[in-house]
């Protein structure tokens, strides 16, 4: 993912939750279990779903 989006210019923050108990509470709080999630804007994907990913950064 992190390719994925450097690629695209994309600028990001990456939140460990195995390391950093805050972020898995806002993980949780999200309603996910897994990751990769993905928010851009007020959309979460949950996964690898470039397609979704490209549509949400360009809209």
């Amino acid at each position: 993912m992190k390719e994925f989006l450097s690629r695209k210019g994309v600028t990001y923050q990456v939140k460990d939750v195995t390391r950093d108990r805050q972020a898995m509470q806002e993980l949780v709080e999200m309603g996910y279990q897994a990751v990769p999630v993905t928010v851009i804007g007020t959309e979460r994907i949950l996964g690898t779903e470039l397609d979704r990913i490209e549509k949400a950064l360009a809209g």
